[in-house]
């Protein structure tokens, strides 16, 4: 983004200038010496369906030109052993040390039972799920002390935003332990609704209700607290719980805020535009879409909102809904603004549209917590994880080698 503003608590890295295959040289080259002191894992979280998208080709053929990187580990989910088998061919051209940890396989399963056994839960099958395995194969492996996560439905992806999301933790005169993503995500119209129209207008109201909280400053800070590209160091991920429902990257943030000192993190801009695959709203179908998301992310602000000390009740969260909706409905003029100035398409009852929407979600999440405001969905840190089954990481690795043998 063209500004060099420092906004909030965290540090924000901006991307400023022309960028040209010189300066993209320039960062990898500055990486390839760091990788020395601070040896970067690449985590991957993905579908087997998205192997046949157009994204996972083009993200391949930039992570072949990448060579900085330590490890690249693919959580693979939802895929048989043909599937696996095709997944392995399909990754096989990348020149970087490599595991596919192939969820769905019998080891991997076994292993999750293992831990239900000893009462160590290691949440719902889903995105969180495996990037907490791929966490803990990095870990186990020993070769990494950063680890950097992109999903893998970027449609605009390039080496660049791979090499900006990596320098901040990877730099060590930086001293940064973990650096969020940001990027505008337009194309003719502005994109990231829940971003826009949910969680900054959602975090701003509970500041005027609470007063100022750190935790809520910390989030606000964050330009897209949603990105799902991340970079942090191997200790970090040793002590942080991952969140296993779709408020991961909210929850993720909350526990960056309770696991760090708040100069150890930043913000950086990885790219000019970023598109991906974009999401239906299924206003009427709470276990879908971005309703789904809403109500999760909702949940997760509460549910963190309460360890901290606040008092919920459902004056609240009638009060935080109606709130909300006036702060989320000024947020509309502004986009609208914004789009008018640049020529961008903006439909303003399809806003509003989604803005009513994300108020239900706050009710659903509301009568939640309240009903049962302890019953996160946190899979343990791999500490906790140690000192119940001394012997697990090095069981999941084992298992992973196994399975790619």
């Amino acid at each position: 983004m063209s500004d060099f503003y420092q906004t909030g608590v965290v540090s924000t890295l901006h991307r400023l200038g022309a960028v040209t295959p010189e300066r993209i040289d320039r960062l990898e080259a500055e990486l390839k010496r760091f990788s020395r002191q601070m040896p970067v894992a690449l985590v991957l979280p993905c579908l087997y369906s998205e192997l046949a998208t157009p994204s996972m080709p083009r993200i391949l053929e930039e992570l072949k030109k990448v060579k900085y990187l330590k490890e690249i580990v693919v959580a693979l989910a939802r895929a048989d052993q043909e599937a696996f088998a095709r997944a392995r061919e399909f990754f096989g051209g990348l020149p970087q040390e490599k595991k596919i940890l192939w969820v769905d396989s019998p080891r991997i399963q076994a292993l999750l039972k293992l831990l239900e056994d000893n009462g160590v839960s290691p949440g719902p099958d889903g995105k969180g799920r495996s990037v907490w395995l791929m966490f803990g194969y990095v870990i186990a492996n020993e070769k990494s002390k950063a680890i950097a996560l992109h999903d893998c439905d970027i449609l605009t992806y390039n080496r660049e935003l791979l090499a900006r999301l990596c320098y901040p933790v990877s730099n060590p005169n930086l001293g940064y332990e973990y650096a969020k993503g940001f990027y505008a995500r337009y194309t003719d119209r502005f994109h990231g609704r829940v971003t826009r129209l949910f969680v900054s207008p959602l975090v701003r109201t509970l500041l005027k209700m609470v007063g100022y909280h750190p935790y809520l400053v910390f989030l606000d800070s964050f330009r897209y607290p949603l990105a799902g590209e991340f970079a942090l160091t191997v200790d970090m991920a040793r002590n942080v719980r991952i969140p296993g429902d779709w408020g991961l990257e909210i929850g993720f943030l909350g526990e960056v805020f309770r696991n760090c000192n708040v100069r150890h993190v930043c913000e950086v801009d990885i790219c000019d535009v970023y598109d991906h695959k974009h999401q239906a709203l299924s206003p009427e179908d709470p276990q879908a879409g971005l309703m789904r998301m809403s109500v999760d992310i909702a949940k997760s602000l509460l549910r963190a909102l309460a360890t901290e000390g606040i008092i919920l009740s459902e004056g609240f969260v009638r009060t935080l809904r109606v709130s909300y909706l006036r702060m989320a409905q000024d947020t509309v003029k502004k986009y609208s603004d914004d789009a008018a100035i640049n020529g961008l398409t903006f439909d303003r009852h399809s806003e509003s549209g989604a803005i009513e929407a994300f108020a239900r979600a706050i009710d659903l999440a509301g009568k939640d917590v309240l009903a049962d405001p302890l019953s996160g969905s946190f899979v343990p840190n791999w500490n906790r994880v140690a000192s119940a089954i001394p012997d697990f990481l090095d069981q999941l690795k084992a298992a992973v080698d196994e399975d790619n043998k």
